[in-house]
């Protein structure tokens, strides 16, 4: 039998059980090991130097103290902290620290500072990064460097060091060598540690991490169509409305500002897509990515949706999740359209003041053409709700306002070429295709106005082409 310690002297159960640890000395084979102070506990001439935390990393020590038991080699048992009855199970001895009292929690391990764990993956090898590293000599600045070699998107990146990215991957459990898929437009193998480094350089919390590889993975379903989207010559860009409590959990802006500036969260998850794309794919602005204008989404676009309002089904719900699920729902959106509708004072009519709005997204006589999202905002929200409509009569009466008759749509009426088949000038005509209004609650208070998000023309191949939502892996 062989019995190993592990102690620290800032930590007050360790001092206490430095007598303990003397008196099993006398009775057993004992090895000693501290974190911080290789002199503690004096009482014992001291201990084996761990202040570079080797031997902590591999007996895996998360509290001080910890006492562990080995056999042939091979160990049987362990306890953290200070509690009689199980020291002297694991010691096999009696009658220890007399005196003391029964019990008291030990302290975290060093193991367990922050970036520490990383760190030690990193420097015995548990953790192996694949990427290939690029040496920086000083005093080169690692941010022109990714200027110089086509990495940033037209702001300044964090650079990715090796411990940087293992802190992303410590975000997930997922291994870092998974493959995600294959990033249009190149085609290129991401995996989940590819996806680390652009989230890093997004300049993304470990935290938000699952959420990044979500939107990643929802991006890459054919459905959604992220070759056309990049390749498309239409203002379009991935929008990522995420749901569920998780949006809580890393701080995700739902309130006022949302579709803005000033929220790290909001603005770094859309980034590491688009950053994705760009480095891993190979999707870079006037080469496959040919939009003749763009929007400045394309840098991100990324919100959370506002589920505070009991009344209110949210988006994934309505999309057929669980209450209480985590989700990332992928749009293929333009810029926003603001609103204003300060007068109307009901459901109905409010609803055809929103309908408005929403009647000229691509033009306003192109129906059933692109998709669109219209955010509510709590103002407009409590109009609707007053009023007793929730999210399958707001629905209902946008879709009924925004219908209207062929004849006034078809090319050529009113001297405009611009237009539907004509064959079709005695229907009525819906806006959107089943489905393709997407409405979601976010905002702050004090403005009677809402949004608009056009879509992507290409959503008219509903069959082809599809909003995406995905649950977030946790």
């Amino acid at each position: 039998m062989e019995l190993v310690a592990v102690v620290k002297r800032e930590c007050e159960t360790c001092r206490l059980v430095a007598p303990v640890l003397a008196q099993i000395r006398e009775s057993a084979p004992l090895e000693l090991f501290s974190q911080d102070d290789p002199a503690f506990p004096e009482l014992l001439g001291g201990a084996k130097d761990d202040t570079a935390l080797d031997r902590s990393w591999r007996l895996n020590i998360e509290t001080v103290p910890t006492l562990i038991r080995f056999e042939a080699g091979r160990e049987v048992s362990r306890i953290a902290g200070w509690d009689r009855a199980e020291w002297e199970r694991v010691a096999q001895l009696s009658a220890l620290g007399a005196g003391l009292p029964a019990f008291q929690p030990g302290c975290g391990s060093r193991t367990q500072d922050p970036g520490m764990p990383e760190r030690l993956a990193l420097a015995h090898g548990d953790l192996k990064l694949r990427s290939r590293a690029i040496d920086v000599a000083d005093p080169e600045d690692a941010i022109e460097i990714a200027y110089d070699r086509g990495w940033a998107d037209g702001l300044p990146v964090v650079p990715p060091t090796p411990l940087r990215v293992a802190m992303m991957l410590s975000g997930s459990t997922r291994k870092p060598d998974e493959v995600i898929g294959l990033i249009p437009p190149n085609l290129v193998e991401c995996t989940v540690e590819k996806a680390a480094v652009n989230a890093v350089m997004a300049g993304c919390r470990p935290e938000y991490f699952p959420v990044v590889l979500a939107v990643i993975e929802a991006a890459l379903e054919p459905q959604f169509s992220m070759h056309g989207l990049l390749a498309t010559l239409w203002f379009s860009g991935p929008v990522i409305i995420v749901n569920g409590p998780i949006t809580k959990r890393i701080g995700m802006n739902s309130g006022g500002n949302a579709l803005g500036q000033g929220n790290r969260a909001n603005a770094t998850i859309g980034r590491a897509l688009q950053l994705v794309i760009r480095n891993v794919g190979g999707g870079i602005p006037g080469e496959i990515d040919r939009a003749v204008l763009g929007n400045p989404g394309k840098y991100t676009f990324c919100f959370a949706e506002d589920e505070t309002d009991p009344t209110w089904t949210p988006l994934n719900v309505a999309r057929g999740f669980k209450p209480g699920t985590s989700t990332v729902t992928l749009f293929h959106g333009d810029g926003v359209q603001g609103i204003t509708a300060g007068k109307s004072r009901t459901p109905e009519g409010l609803a055809k003041s929103l309908a408005l709005g929403l009647s000229v997204v691509c033009h306003p006589k192109l129906c059933e053409y692109a998709n669109a999202i219209l955010v509510v905002s709590p103002d407009h929200y409590a109009i609707f709700n007053n009023g007793g409509w929730r999210r399958p009569e707001i629905e209902a009466g946008l879709r009924a306002a925004l219908r209207r008759p062929g004849k006034d749509l078809i090319t050529g009426a009113h001297g405009i070429e611009e237009g539907i088949d004509p064959s079709r000038a005695d229907e009525m005509i819906d806006k959107f295709n089943e489905g393709g209004l997407l409405v979601v609650r976010a905002g702050g208070r004090g403005g009677l106005m809402s949004a608009v998000i056009g879509g992507w023309p290409a959503q008219r191949k509903k069959t082809e082409v599809q909003t995406v939502t995905r649950e977030i892996a946790l």
